[in-house]
């Protein structure tokens, strides 16, 4: 073991056990890193939501609390004691944490995930993707999120298959789909695309396992859903009903193809040792742009181009590095408190 290495089990050590509040407003997207984060580094995880009304919500990240939601009112959900630790990502979550930070007497340790579109230094710590611009002293970047996808659960899904993935032909593809944003648009032209992904697998006499989110549109899940009852021996699609079986499809899948709009989902299926393709949607900007790039310049992921693919490719997941920086720092934040 190397001495950084050391330092950060010793870091570590600091942490497990300790008290963590994960703080979002309930977005997917945001709540599954600052799980990834958790769990990685051991903490004693507790969720809570903050649901500030339109004119808090729009004055975010840069405004007050909603004083609907402060310490001391009703179902607070920032009532004390505070946490040692507390986790963050989603923009309304800021004035949040900032007034946890202010009335914990500087003695909760605050993480922040993804660009705050603010001073970095509103948490004691700031995780953004490489893609994004802010850099600082407080700020760690890495190539992808935190997520809770790790080696052990994938293995865990190997060793048990869900029944609903197991009766699949081999080989299985997994599509993994998100859905309308600010930057991608799902249209006629991606709807023909994507069913034609499947429909390739079942005519290869493969199968096809498909999870939507809650941002796919309706009509693209009506045609998927035709599509799988047309064949229900070669395809499966999660319906939203029971457990979805997201780390089975991305434990049994022997090429993975995801949607541009979800960094989360991108992040997720490149920590598998599967090819992974990614399909983007109508529009696209800049730092998605920049995302792509560096995977396919990495050889862990390449553009659909119309058909499936598949190269010989590791695993990349940078859970455990951002968490043993995390680490790190919160032991210089206890020696210095």
């Amino acid at each position: 073991m190397n001495a950084a290495s050391d330092n950060a089990q010793t870091a570590r050590k600091l942490l497990a056990g300790a008290s963590c509040w994960v703080l979002t407003d309930g977005k997917a997207g945001d709540v599954a890193p600052c799980l990834g984060l958790a769990q990685a580094l051991g903490l004693h995880v507790e969720q809570r939501v903050v649901r500030p009304r339109a004119l808090f919500a729009l004055l975010a990240p840069r405004g007050p609390i909603d004083p609907v939601e402060r310490p001391g009112a009703p179902s607070s959900p920032i009532a004390p004691p505070f946490p040692q630790v507390l986790i963050a990502s989603g923009r309304r979550a800021i004035p949040y944490l900032r007034h946890v930070r202010r009335a914990s007497g500087g003695k909760t340790f605050t993480v922040f995930l993804k660009d705050p579109r603010i001073d970095t230094h509103v948490a004691d710590v700031v995780w953004v993707a490489e893609h994004d611009r802010p850099r600082g002293d407080n700020v760690i970047a890495t190539l992808a999120a935190p997520h809770v996808v790790t080696q052990a659960a994938l293995a865990e899904a190997r060793a048990n298959p869900d029944p609903r993935i197991a009766r699949l032909p081999e080989p299985r593809m997994a599509l993994l789909i998100g859905g309308e944003s600010r930057h991608y648009s799902f249209h006629e032209k991606d709807e023909i695309s994507l069913v034609g992904v499947v429909e390739s697998m079942i005519l290869s006499g493969a199968g096809a396992m498909i999870t939507p989110s809650r941002r796919t549109p309706q009509h693209l899940l009506a045609r998927l859903r035709g599509v799988c009852a047309d064949a229900p021996k070669h395809t499966f699609l999660w319906d939203g009903t029971g457990a979805n079986p997201y780390v089975q499809m991305l434990a049994h899948a022997s090429t993975i193809v995801v949607t541009a709009d979800s960094t989360n989902m991108v992040g997720e299926a490149i920590a598998t040792d599967a090819p992974v393709m990614i399909y983007e949607p109508t529009g696209g900007n800049p730092r998605l742009t920049r995302f792509i790039r560096a995977l396919v310049v990495d050889g862990r992921a390449r553009r659909w181009n119309g058909r499936l693919e598949s190269w010989p490719c590791a695993s990349h997941d940078d859970t455990e590095a951002i968490a043993d920086e995390v680490a790190r720092r919160y032991a210089l934040f206890r020696a210095h408190s």
